[in-house]
């Protein structure tokens, strides 16, 4: 039997059974500013995952999940689940990391907001000019564009 007939057995047999859920039985599941399937075993897309699935989380200065999160925090989780240890703050993770171009960057690469040559805030790159993070108090993890030309970016290795 090919995996195209068993869907609507699968789809039968799930009965009230979400689409995620679905998706997830029958094959691949698309997350926005996740990476296919095909890039899923680097440590960096699993990060990227791990910071995807905390989408809505609310920000709190210096927590480090798994329920809440200030941006640091967030990419230090992310990176844990996937097998990495990166320091605690934003300024030491950079530090930390092999620095690329903004034209090497890569899904999964960290990016740094500075002012002059201090680092003030973290996040995941997602691809497509988009980030997910812990933006500040009031807020919680979402995925959005990268807002300013003051970034760095750094490899986890």
């Amino acid at each position: 039997m090919t995996a195209l007939n068993r869907v609507p057995s699968l789809m039968v047999r799930a009965g009230t059974a979400s689409a995620l859920t679905i998706a997830a039985v029958g094959g691949s599941v698309v997350v926005p500013g996740v990476a296919s399937s095909a890039a899923a075993a680097t440590p960096a897309t699993k990060a990227l995952q791990v910071a995807a699935s905390k989408k809505g989380s609310p920000y709190r200065y210096g927590a480090i999940g798994p329920g809440r999160f200030d941006c640091s925090g967030l990419t230090l989780y992310s990176f844990k689940k996937a097998g990495k240890s990166l320091p605690r703050t934003a300024a030491q993770q950079y530090n930390k990391t092999h620095h690329v171009s903004s034209k090497s960057r890569k899904a999964g690469d960290l990016v740094f907001f500075h002012s002059g040559s201090s680092v003030y805030h973290v996040g995941i790159y997602a691809g497509k000019g988009k980030i997910w993070h812990a933006p500040k108090t009031g807020d919680v993890v979402r995925l959005q564009k990268i807002w300013t030309k003051s970034v760095w970016y750094g490899r986890v290795s």
